[in-house]
């Protein structure tokens, strides 16, 4: 696993009532999150950048509002018709 560092500033925890180690877990779950939406990680890889099971990922979409399906309905019937 890779290790990264990031600077933030103090007054930015403070404001968001979170310690250093609650701040980097919530902005994994963030990312990955995001990243999901945007289609560029799948579920599987979301959930591994998360640091959660593929099942919690799942409760956290739940959480920030973002379905859990890459596709869209008129890609879904555009897929059954073909």
């Amino acid at each position: 696993m890779a290790h990264l560092t990031i600077e933030i500033p103090e007054d930015a925890l403070g404001a968001l009532h979170k310690s250093p180690e609650e701040f980097a877990r919530e902005m994994r779950l963030v990312a990955a999150v995001k990243w999901y939406e945007l289609k560029a990680l799948s579920q599987e890889r979301a959930a591994r950048v998360a640091g959660v099971s593929r099942a919690e990922f799942l409760d956290v979409l739940s959480r920030f509002g973002v379905s859990p399906f890459q596709y869209g309905a008129d890609e879904i019937l555009e897929e059954a018709n073909r």
